[in-house]
């Protein structure tokens, strides 16, 4: 897959169906946050998540670099970590 196509398939996937299925990345993010950060006994940002799930894709493409899916989760995530951050 070239990059542009990974690219412009997350942007599609942020933009559209998961915004349309989970709301914002902030309000869901947020609400991931409190989960984790309940469950762990820290705080954790709405970024963190972001992070933390490029996190989790990166570890599922050491167990199969070929699946693509996992590239364009990575730039969508990551996406939403800088939208998150120029939210603050």
């Amino acid at each position: 897959m070239i990059r542009e196509a990974v690219l412009e398939k997350a942007k599609k996937i942020v933009t559209g169906a998961r915004q349309t299925a989970y709301g914002s990345p902030e309000d869901c993010f947020s609400t991931i946050a409190n989960l984790w950060g309940s469950y762990l006994g820290i705080s954790i940002s709405s970024k963190d998540v972001a992070m933390l799930m490029v996190l989790l894709k990166i570890a599922r493409s050491r167990k199969n670099d070929r699946y693509a899916d996992n590239y364009v989760d990575i730039a969508g995530y990551a996406a939403c970590a800088g939208e998150l951050t120029d939210a603050r």
